[in-house]
Order: C-alpha cells, then structure tokens, then sequence
C-alpha cells in the first residue's frame, strides 16, 4: 500500500518555457534571445528550436486590428457537441472556449463551461504584464519611445519581495558567451524588460513579485519613475501598508475594467510570493476561460492599452524556448504558439494514493491559453483556446498536451487544405521562407521542390509539389533512377537533381 501523506500544498506556476522573437534582442535587451540567435545560426553550441518558433519580430504581430468590432461569437452547437466529445467522460470537471479565425470572415465559437471560474495560477502573470503596460501608457500616454526607455533602462533588483521561488532563467554574459540558468536570487539586478521576459517565459513568481512591487511604485510617482533604490525603499518604509495594498489593488485590477474586460470574471489580485504576500494585502484571484479568450481577442484587436502595447504583450507570448503542456504537443511543432500556463495541485490523506506533481486528489488545477497559427507564418489554421480544468488524481499537464493535439486536429479536419493546381507549389513549399537560422534547412526544402518539379517535368505523377519526400513522390524517384541505371534508393539529392535536369534538357522537357 502506498504511503498515505498529509494534505500537501501547492505547487504554483509552470514549468520554465521561453518566450519572444529570437532577433529581439535590440529591440528589448534581452540577453537571452542573442544566445539562441547565435545558436540558431550556427555560431554557438545548442539545441536548435523547431521552425514554430523561428519567426522574425515583423512577423510576430496582431492579427485583427482590422477587425476591431469583433466580438465574441454565440456559440456554435455543432462545434460545441464536437469539442465536448474530445473533452470525454470528465467533462463536468473542464471549462473550455474555443475561437477558430482560419475564415476571418465566418468565425466559429464554442464553449464548454465557459464561465467556471477558478484559480488561474501563472496564468494571471498576463494581467501584470497588463499592469505594466498600462501604468507605462498612463505616465507616457503620447510617447512610445520614452515607454520603450523605461522598459530598457529602469533596473530592477531583486530584493524580499522576490522570494522565493524555485523557477530558474537565463542569465546570459554577452561578453563570454557563457549561458547560466539559475533561480533569481536577492541582489539579481536586470532591467524591467528582462525582468517581464522572465515572469512570461521561465514564468518566474520572484521575477513576477519584483514587477508586482514596481507596480506601486510607477502607480504612485508616474511620470517620475523609476525612482532611486534609495528614494523607493523610503516610500515602503514610510507608506502604511494599508496604502500599499490600495495602489497594488488599483494598478492590478484597475486595467482589467479599464481595458473591457469583466473584473468579475478575470482577476489576479495577490502576489505571487509568499513575502509580497505577507507585505502587501491583496484578494482572491480568478478566471473563466471565457473572458481568458476574451483578453486574447481584444489582444490580437491591438485594444489592450493600444496596438504598441498588446503587440509587446503578444510578443511576450510567443514561445522561442521550451515548450511545456498544451503548448507541447507535437502536432503543434510547426506551429507560432503564444501560450501561458498554469498549474495548482495539492493533495490530502488517501488510502493508496501517493501524491505526484500534477496528480493532486483534493485539488488538480490546470490551465492553459493558446493562440495558434499553424504552419507559422502560413497560418492555414489560426485560433484562441482557453483551457482551465480540474481533473482529480490524472496528469493534468499530459491531460493538456492530448486535448490539444484533439482540437488541432478537429480544426484541421474542419479546415481542409485548398487544392493546388497540378504541377504548381503547394502553399506548404514556402514554409520557413524568413525564419531565422533557418536556412540549412529552406535549402533542403528547396533542393526537395526542384526534384518534385523535376519529376514533374518529366511526366512522373507525384501530387503536389509540397518539398516532402512522401510515397508518390519516392516511388517516382525510384522509377527515375531503375530508368537511368542509377543506384535505386528512392532519396533526392543535387547529383540527382542534376541527372533529372539533365535527361529533362535531352528530352526537351527542362529548360
């Protein structure tokens, strides 16, 4: 028999991820994105990311600024009955909203259990990126540029506020090249920008207590921040806590209503460290996936703060690291996902059951936002899911994964492929054009297109020219090579390439 524990709580947070555009760094400062270009490019050691991740900032950007006026559509019974079926038999223990925009046009939404209502976990990290962005455009209302200083220059240093939390990040020497990834520690000095990249990306609760405490400051001095070390630390000294607590409140919740979001459907109002906890009061924080999605559309409509503003944000989102939950799954992979999770389990007493990570029996909170665009930078599919759930005693960050290849595969099937012309390139052969450190592996693609042309040319029947060696097009190669004498193995390659262009020119058939 298992050990029966005591009742164990919490585990708050996600496990680390990465986000923003990859050639970002001289925009944002972020350290981080120039270690990960370089490795992209060859130029450094490490784990290339997949092309999902790869997109440039000018190709990281909102989507419905032309349709501002969209609002969130009644929901779709037949999409509705179908996203109930992927959930299964614990249905009752789900809230799911689902809008699928792959027809701008026509778009279809469906909800199950759309305003329950729980804690989002680091899923409320948006609402102090939110926070922040609107304290910026209130002590900045007319000037991006001097919001885009303070996100650069103003240094935070991580002091009690941030502790604790064992989240790691990236600490990058630009000088010597060398990567260290470590918990935030008191005396950790970045700027505000860095600071935000680490709440969203390795969703740090100490980074997220340092800007939830920065929230005062800017809420209180405006214009004027940032303050000096020593001038903020007098205001806390001085300032009761009773005012401390109403600026928090005001500056966190204030731009949910501010911004045309429901406060009693979307709220993140505590901090997220035990010490922020303890020195500044707060109240309880929620979320429906309903209003989740809401705050994802208003997002892609540029109407969080501005466009300049829910862009950043967007930007934030995006995953360039490590992908986890929902945002994992593999059929995803060539996907651009903007994603933000999070998790809040805890176990009690139970005759053979042992306690794991994600497998709480008293409480087993998950929950996810997604904005898909897949293939990225094509983006056949595009939409917005919020998932939140509360499954007892099962794998809640797998249980996430599996749902979302179900819905990606459902929207896929509900948004067939336009046909290509015969011997034209199919949409798919342009896929990773721009994409950065990419090239390797477009000049594979490439080589892959012009033997499908090729054979094309010379009669064989391949289907679609798409750059990928599926059967017809292998048996086609093969058929090629038995026909020239050549070494029958059914793979392209630029001496073959070669032999094809060249009996394709005897024949008259290449030019």
């Amino acid at each position: 028999m298992a050990r029966v524990l005591p009742t164990l709580v919490l585990l708050l947070g996600a496990a680390p991820a990465g986000s923003y555009p990859l050639d970002g760094f001289a925009e944002t400062g972020l350290a981080r994105l120039e270690h990960q270009r370089l490795i992209q490019e060859g130029k450094i050691q490490g784990t290339k990311r997949p092309a999902g991740e790869l997109l440039p900032m000018d190709r990281v950007d909102l989507r419905l600024t032309g349709k501002r006026g969209l609002g969130i559509p009644r929901s779709d019974l037949q999409l509705k009955t179908s996203l109930k079926k992927l959930i299964g038999s614990e249905a009752d223990r789900y809230g799911v909203s689902l809008l699928d925009l792959s027809d701008l046009d026509a778009p279809v939404y469906a909800e199950w259990n759309g305003k329950v209502k729980q804690n989002p976990g680091s899923v409320g990290k948006i609402l102090v990126a939110l926070a922040v962005f609107q304290g910026l455009a209130d002590a900045h209302p007319n000037d991006i540029e001097a919001r885009k200083r303070v996100l650069r220059e103003s240094m935070i240093t991580a002091d009690v506020y941030s502790v604790y939390d064992h989240h790691t990040v990236r600490f990058f020497d630009l000088a010597t090249r060398a990567l260290t990834r470590r918990p935030i520690h008191k005396g950790d000095r970045a700027s505000l920008w860095t600071y935000l990249d680490w709440m969203m990306s390795p969703s740090s609760n100490s980074a997220a207590g340092m800007l939830q405490k920065h929230l005062i400051l800017l809420k209180h001095f405006g214009k004027r921040y940032p303050v000096s070390d020593a001038e903020a630390e007098r205001f806390f000294d001085e300032t009761p806590r009773k005012v401390r607590s109403q600026l928090f409140l005001d500056a966190i919740t204030g731009p949910v209503t501010r911004n045309g979001l429901d406060i009693d459907s979307l709220r993140q109002g505590s901090f997220f460290t035990h010490e922020g906890k303890k020195r500044v009061a707060g109240t309880s924080s929620y979320a429906t996936p309903r209003e989740l999605l809401h705050f994802m559309l208003k997002m892609e409509q540029g109407k969080l703060v501005d466009e300049w503003s829910s862009r950043e944000i967007k930007r934030l989102l995006y995953i360039t690291e490590r992908r986890i939950r929902y945002g994992s799954s593999g059929a995803l992979r060539d996907s651009a996902v903007y994603f933000k999770s999070g998790s809040l389990y805890s176990c009690q007493p139970e005759p053979g059951f042992t306690c794991r990570k994600y497998h709480g029996n008293k409480r087993n909170y998950m929950n996810s936002i997604a904005i898909i665009e897949t293939p990225a930078g094509q983006d056949r599919l595009y939409y917005m899911v919020a998932v939140l759930s509360n499954v007892l005693r099962k794998n809640s960050a797998q249980d996430h994964r599996d749902l979302a290849r179900a819905i990606h595969g459902m929207l896929l099937a509900r948004n067939p492929a336009k046909p290509t012309a015969p011997g034209a390139r199919a949409a798919s052969a342009s896929f990773g054009e721009g994409f950065i450190g990419y090239e390797a592996e477009r000049a594979e693609i490439r080589l892959k297109l012009e033997v499908q042309e090729a054979l094309v040319a010379l009669g064989y029947d391949i289907g679609e020219i798409d750059g990928r060696i599926g059967p017809n097009t292998r048996k086609a190669i093969r058929a090629f090579q038995q026909e020239q004498g050549l070494r029958v193995d059914g793979n392209p390659s630029d001496a073959l390439l070669e032999q094809m262009q060249k009996a394709g020119r005897a024949r008259g058939l290449i030019r």
